[in-house]
């Protein structure tokens, strides 16, 4: 397998979403490779990836892609049913169609909040959680349309909300927050600065502690979340939170019993005490 095709399908198993822009761009590297090169699982994987970005995009937005790429032909011929040697009925990934999305990207989130700190005229702190912190540290894809503070909007923002409004509409993003108890406990010692944006100071909850959050919730969104994880952070410092940082989740029957379900799921073993 080349880098190129290699990197086609890294991008296409990106779970649980798949960023519209970077699954156009594998295509279009793969489909620069000789034809020899692709076997017929890559092959149908450029067709269903053609289809997911067409239905995706919309078919306007898509031609204009097309015709802009330098690899246009060569992918104009990945939809043709000869190119899946004359099966264009076989089922290859059904899945993908709905996992693209226009992902948020670490550049849209600074530049978010550079233009958020326009009106902070003072020494601001902001704590963001939720899936922010693991989109700028590259852990997950994700469309969000949430900068997630931990328990408040800072005061100095709060009230702003025609501005709030207008850097929703040029952004995507809109400032919400959410209650610190969803995190475990120790949290606050365990932030780290992403840096100052003029007055304000931002820091991002470590994306071991949201793990931990995720793990003691009944969402299915974060199901997926943690099976993106798993694989990605320190398994020895999950579970020594598990056992030295959670015993407020532990305390509600629900939230354990989530949790001992997610554990079995993500490691076959039983949830840590």
């Amino acid at each position: 397998m080349t880098r190129a095709v290699d990197e086609l399908w890294t991008v296409a198993r990106e779970k649980p979403q798949v960023d519209a822009n970077a699954l156009a761009a594998a295509i279009e590297t793969a489909a620069s490779e000789p034809s020899e090169a692709l076997d017929y699982r890559t092959r149908l994987l450029m067709r269903d990836g053609l289809q997911a970005l067409e239905a995706h995009w919309g078919k306007h937005r898509f031609m204009r892609w097309l015709t802009r790429s330098s690899a246009r032909e060569n992918i104009a011929r990945a939809s043709d049913p000869t190119y899946l040697d004359g099966n264009p009925d076989e089922i290859g990934f059904p899945s993908l169609a709905r996992r693209v999305v226009d992902a948020i990207q670490p550049e849209d989130v600074e530049r978010f909040l550079r233009d958020l700190s326009r009106r902070v005229s003072r020494p601001t702190r902001l704590v963001i959680g939720g899936s922010i912190p693991l989109i700028l540290g590259g852990q997950i894809t994700r469309a969000t349309e949430d900068v997630d503070a931990v328990n408040e909007i800072p005061a100095e923002l709060r009230d702003q909300h025609e501005f709030l409004d207008e850097l929703r509409e040029v952004h995507g993003l809109r400032l919400a927050h959410f209650q610190s108890h969803y995190l475990p406990s120790g949290w606050e010692r365990r932030v780290r600065s992403l840096g100052n944006f003029a007055q304000l100071q931002v820091f991002l909850v470590d994306e071991c502690d949201i793990f931990v959050g995720k793990l003691f919730s009944l969402r299915k969104k974060d199901r997926a979340d943690l099976v993106a994880l798993a694989s990605q952070l320190s398994r020895e410092t999950i579970v020594h939170r598990v056992r030295e940082e959670t015993a407020g989740f532990r305390s509600d029957p629900r939230l354990l019993d989530a949790a001992k379900q997610n554990w079995y799921i993500l490691f076959g073993e039983e949830l840590p005490s």
